[in-house]
């Protein structure tokens, strides 16, 4: 099950655009994008992921908060805790937290506070169309990784012309794999204590504590 914290945490990373060349209508609206998110000081989104390829299929409901280098991540019965100095991952199932300290260097792409700057490389663009979900009007954008070593085919990215917020996202993997992302509901600027992304042991009774640092 930890793999697949990971998996939503790279593929936040991944899906976000990685200009590479070419279609300037693609770059002014991600550009516009990535701008309007790091302008935000925190933002909690709730999404629901799928995904399926020749072995299995799966389908979970998440939530994410991030501020600045801090976020905090429910997924699948476990729970990811960073507040840029420590990581804490409470697996519900086994009621157990492994501890372990936080680089965000050493986890390069993995890291969902980058996600809206880790976009200048990988990756070549271009503008598909605009159409309309739920009232809203969606500018639609597939990425096509450029790098030979890279799982990832390609990427189509949703984004609201009005409020340059990620809707969804569908991603289609070399082997095949189809993942896809739909953020349910986004809020900006949520009032998120530090502690908030600080794992507290005392809210979880009779958890096992797994110190790996």
């Amino acid at each position: 099950m930890k793999k697949i914290i990971w998996m939503i945490i790279l593929a936040f990373v991944m899906t976000l655009p990685a200009f590479a060349q070419k279609d300037k209508r693609a770059q002014a609206i991600l550009d516009a994008m990535s701008k309007q998110y790091k302008s935000l000081k925190s933002y909690q989104a709730t999404f629901t992921f799928a995904s399926a390829g020749a072995d299995a299929k799966e389908s979970y409901k998440g939530d994410l908060t991030v501020k600045n280098e801090k976020f905090r991540l429910l997924l699948g019965g476990q729970e990811v805790f960073t507040d840029g100095k420590t990581m804490s991952t409470y697996i519900k199932e086994s009621n157990e937290v492994n501890v372990q300290d936080y680089d965000a260097s050493a986890n390069g792409e993995l890291n969902p506070t980058q996600i809206y700057t880790i976009y200048k490389r990988g990756f070549d663009y271009r503008f598909l169309k605009e159409q309309k979900l739920a009232g809203r009007t969606l500018e639609v954008i597939e990425l096509t990784s450029n790098r030979s070593k890279s799982a990832i085919k390609t990427v189509q990215i949703s984004v609201d012309k009005q409020d340059k917020s990620i809707r969804n996202w569908v991603l289609l993997n070399k082997d095949g794999k189809k993942t896809s992302y739909n953020i349910t509901k986004f809020v900006p600027n949520v009032n998120a204590p530090d502690s908030f992304f600080v794992f507290d042991k005392s809210k979880y009774k009779g958890v096992e504590v797994v110190d790996l640092r």
